[in-house]
C-alpha cells in the first residue's frame, strides 16, 4: 500500500486550488511528492467543465445576478458540465498516480461513486448510482458530484459532496446539465446539522 498524505485546507478560493493541483500534479509526476488527497471548502463559485463551455444555456443567471451574490465563474480543466461549490460543500481533489495497475477512467470514478457510497453509509444515509450517469444519488437526488481530470494517470480535480450546503445556489444552474435531476445534502437527508469535520474524516477513512 502506498502512503496517502492528506491536507486539509479548510475555505480556499477555487483559483488558488487550482494553483495547487497543478504544482502537486508536477511534483508526483517527477516523484517529489507521495499521493495526496486535498480535503477544503470553496467560497461561492460556478465552475464549467469541458462540456458545460460548449453549452452556455446551463447557467441560468446573468452575470450582474452572479456577481450580487458574490458567485465567481471560473473555466476548469475537468470533465462534466457545470457546477456549484460553496460553503458547507465538503470538496476533495486526489492528486494520484494511477500507474502501474491502475490505469482505467471508468474505474476510477466509480471508485471515487464508493468512496461517497461508504461516506454516506457511515452517517446511516443509503445513497447509490444511476445508470448511465455520474456521481451519487438519493433516488432522484443527486448528493455527490464527480469531474476528474487525468494527465499521463496523474489524478486531479474530483468530487464535491453536499453536506451543509444552501442548496438555492444550485438554482443558478442546470447542476450538471441534467434537467430531470435535483440536487440534495446530507443535512437535508437526515433532517439535522451535521459537522463537515466529520464527514471529512469519514471521506479519509474511506478513500
Amino acid at each position: 500500500m502506498r502512503p496517502l498524505e492528506i491536507r486539509r485546507l479548510g475555505i480556499t478560493p477555487y483559483g488558488r486550488a487550482l494553483e495547487i493541483q497543478e504544482e502537486l500534479v508536477e511534483a508526483r509526476r517527477c516523484g517529489r511528492v507521495s499521493d495526496v488527497l486535498l480535503l477544503l471548502e470553496h467560497p461561492h463559485v460556478i465552475t464549467r467543465g469541458a462540456n458545460a463551455r460548449r453549452r452556455p444555456e446551463n447557467i441560468l443567471a446573468s452575470s450582474e445576478t452572479l456577481a450580487a451574490r458574490g458567485v465567481s465563474l471560473f473555466d476548469t480543466g475537468r470533465g462534466g458540465d457545470v457546477t456549484y461549490h460553496g460553503p458547507g460543500q465538503l470538496v476533495c481533489y486526489p492528486i494520484v498516480d494511477l500507474r502501474p495497475d491502475r490505469c482505467d477512467v471508468h474505474r476510477y470514478v466509480r471508485d471515487l461513486e464508493e468512496v461517497l457510497i461508504r461516506t454516506a453509509e457511515v452517517f446511516g444515509l443509503r445513497v447509490g448510482r444511476v445508470r448511465g450517469l455520474t456521481g451519487v444519488w438519493s433516488g432522484s437526488d443527486k448528493v455527490g458530484a464527480i469531474g476528474v481530470r487525468i494527465s499521463r494517470w496523474i489524478t486531479s480535480h474530483g468530487f464535491a459532496l453536499n453536506v451543509s450546503t444552501d442548496l438555492d445556489y444550485f438554482n443558478l444552474i442546470i447542476p450538471c446539465g441534467l434537467t430531470s435531476y435535483s440536487v440534495t445534502s446530507f443535512d437535508k437527508l437526515m433532517g439535522r446539522s451535521l459537522a463537515i469535520d466529520s464527514v471529512e474524516t469519514a471521506v479519509i477513512e474511506e478513500f
